[in-house]
């Protein structure tokens, strides 16, 4: 079983840092409004704009990249540090439908409640963001970047579009993020079975 830690112990522990820390990041937790699939604010009283340090680092190497590669593109984070408490919320939400398939289990748990997976898209100089042919929490197969070819050949993706999630992907996957087929705002920092080995679940 992995080390567990209560959300509200967060503040003051040396493996985790705030967003408020990392520099040239615009945040937007979905989670803590009601811009999100529920339609509810699920985070409030918490503080959840914090990333296990691993994670932190590796989005300022997001930013770097982004900084010599598509200078004045910014990282909009939309979720990071999600609790276990709200996982479990957000799945009762969706029970019964075919769409729990976008979350994972609260047996298994999130990557999210390690601190170490991200919800992210890029806003572009003017500070809009960048097109991905679908919104935050679109539970689609029009979010899924295995079906990205398919989706372009269709007609239903443009070039454009898929031009701005590859982007995304090319400035995480340097970083050390890895995707996931379902979401393609979704990254974790390394491998996740490592993860939910090595480190503390925030409950």
């Amino acid at each position: 079983m992995s080390n567990t830690i209560r959300s509200e112990d967060i503040p003051g522990n040396p493996d985790f840092r705030h967003l408020g820390t990392i520099a040239g990041i615009d945040v937007d937790l979905r989670y803590a409004g009601p811009d999100n699939f529920v339609g509810r604010d699920l985070y409030s009283p918490l503080d959840c704009a914090w990333l296990h340090r691993d994670a932190a680092a590796a989005i300022e190497r997001v930013v770097s990249y982004l900084a010599q590669r598509a200078p004045g593109y910014k990282v909009l984070l939309l979720d990071a540090l999600r609790p276990h408490r709200v996982q479990e919320q957000l799945w009762d939400a969706l029970a019964g439908t075919s769409l729990q398939m976008y979350l994972a289990p609260p047996e298994r748990g999130s990557i999210h409640s390690f601190g170490m997976a991200v919800d992210i898209t890029i806003l572009d100089p003017s500070g809009q963001e960048l097109d991905m042919g679908t919104g935050f929490d679109d539970m689609t197969e029009l979010s899924h970047p295995a079906l990205e070819a398919r989706h372009l050949a269709s007609g239903e993706l443009t070039a454009a579009q898929v031009a701005n999630r590859q982007l995304l992907r090319d400035a995480m996957f340097q970083a050390g993020f890895a995707g996931i087929n379902s979401e393609w705002w979704h990254f974790d920092c390394g491998d996740r079975v490592l993860v939910r080995r090595d480190y503390t679940k925030v409950l």
